[in-house]
């Protein structure tokens, strides 16, 4: 697949026949939210976050009124109320989900403070599945993205977001909307990039910036630069998100039986009340693929993303290609694909790419990887991920 530049900054994708003639894409774990039921049907939801004309922080009156009851008060949110992480407060379910755009927050040296989602997987947890799951794969050096990305690579991003450890940050990427075409404002992550899973609740002002340090300037630029560099299309606060009631009800800090399903859509909006769309601002967004493929079907996969922990530094955009294969988390939970890749956390919930007659799609996303980094997995996007996609697009796309 290749990448090309159109109408200055946006830039459009031109399929070929395959991965490695396209940009690399790269991937790390990182978090969701919303949820789907139990029979497929989804669920999702989350509220929608304004601002008011003065500035300052405002959410519809009805969800107020649910937060006022959990102990929390709105009024106090901006000016740091958000920081009140007992969990009694932690908000858990989708219907709760709160992010009021708090202008100004993700500044440049906050993003670079942001630390990584580093998901990691033990041994224990990776031979629940033994017999079913294929091979460690064989090492695979990432390779750092051509500069600018608007140019080359797919439409991946930096996700930030504050957990009670501080400032984080995952990887994720612009997709299509079918029910919005040209239009859509989706962003694709982890579920443990925007929920903390079974003993949690949703993280708080969650943001996506794509095409972070499009430049890929070194530490030192980047300490004097601005927000241009930092966030050339801008800062996009989520309004809505939503992930699986299985991760919701099963994630965990490592790799479990929630992890098949470890996987996020954002609805996002501008910070700064553009008019235009995510994608339309960007150029570009990828359709997803939910026909779930077994993993011998597919000769190649691509994860791009932004790794953040040693080796690397979070600045700079990687991506690794692999013939995939099969990780079990356990016989009665679907496989996940698994590539080798030196990526570490920071990449989390980063875009993994293929290509389907002759156009690259999203197939899956980072979610879990072993302490060495030698390898990443990410889950199968089926039936149940396309319920939350379908649930998102129908109930929030247009907004």
């Amino acid at each position: 697949m290749t990448f090309a530049r159109r109408r200055g900054r946006q830039r459009t994708v031109l399929a070929t026949s395959g991965l490695v003639a396209a940009l690399a894409l790269t991937a790390t774990a990182c978090g969701g939210s919303g949820s789907h039921t139990a029979n497929g049907a989804a669920d999702a939801a989350a509220s929608r976050s304004a601002g008011s004309a003065d500035g300052k922080v405002q959410v519809p009156a009805g969800l107020a009124d649910k937060l006022k009851k959990h102990g929390i008060d709105v009024s106090q949110w901006e000016n740091g109320g958000w920081k009140n992480w007992d969990k009694s407060k932690w908000l858990r379910d989708a219907k709760d989900f709160v992010n009021p755009v708090i202008k100004g927050l993700w500044k440049p040296d906050r993003m670079q403070s942001a630390q990584e989602a580093n998901k990691t997987v033990s041994t224990k947890d990776a031979s629940a599945g033994q017999g079913m799951s294929d091979p460690d794969p064989r090492p695979v050096q990432a390779q750092a993205e051509k500069t600018p990305y608007h140019e080359h690579s797919a439409p991946v991003g930096k996700v930030f977001f504050d957990s009670p450890r501080g400032p984080m940050v995952c990887s994720g990427t612009v997709i299509k909307d079918v029910n919005h075409p040209g239009k859509s404002n989706l962003v694709w992550t982890a579920g443990h990039c925007v929920h903390a899973g079974r003993d949690g609740g949703w993280y708080r002002n969650i943001a996506f910036v794509p095409s972070y340090n499009d430049n890929g300037d070194s530490a030192a630029q980047m300490r004097t630069a601005g927000a241009a560099e930092a966030a050339p299309y801008g800062t996009w606060w989520a309004d809505w998100v939503s992930t699986s009631n299985e991760w919701i009800q099963r994630g965990a800090e490592v790799g479990n039986d929630g992890s098949p399903y470890d996987y996020s859509i954002l609805h996002v909006k501008p910070e700064n009340g553009s008019g235009k769309s995510l994608e339309e601002t960007v150029g570009a967004a990828l359709g997803v693929d939910f026909s779930a493929p077994q993993a011998n079907q597919v000769a190649e996969m691509g994860a791009w993303g932004y790794p953040a922990a040693p080796p690397y530094d979070g600045l700079k955009m990687f991506k690794c290609l692999d013939r995939p294969g099969r990780l079990s988390m356990g016989p009665a939970l679907p496989n996940m694909y698994r590539i080798g890749c030196s990526m570490t956390g920071g990449s989390s919930g980063g875009g993994w790419f293929r290509v389907v007659n002759g156009k690259t799609v999203l197939v899956s996303n980072t979610s879990i990887g072993p302490a060495d980094h030698s390898w990443l997995a990410g889950p199968p996007l089926g039936q149940e991920a396309q319920a939350v996609y379908e649930n998102m697009s129908r109930k929030y796309g247009g907004q």
